[in-house]
């Protein structure tokens, strides 16, 4: 894999995952806020606990997801550099 296809890749899920983030914060805190309003978790309405609480461990459930990818990533990379020696 060269460095450029590990870059498009990289970025690729990048901007997955940042189009993730912004439904969980701006989507689901702010825009959608009405409608999940009508449901509710723990006793707080569902809108309300996305934008207090949900956005914040979608956030880590993110970071660990980028971990795990990039982990792979680089496994695969460490992988077919060892079979080109």
């Amino acid at each position: 894999m060269s460095p450029q296809d590990y870059w498009k890749a990289n970025l690729k899920l990048l901007a997955i995952l940042l189009f993730i983030w912004f439904v969980i914060s701006f989507g689901f805190g702010i825009i959608l806020s009405d409608f999940l309003d009508r449901f509710s978790l723990g006793g707080f309405k569902l809108g309300f606990w996305f934008a207090q609480q949900g956005s914040i461990y979608g956030f880590v459930i993110l970071i660990f997801v980028y971990v795990f990818a990039m982990h792979r990533l680089e496994k695969k990379i460490n992988k077919k550099e060892e079979e080109n020696e």
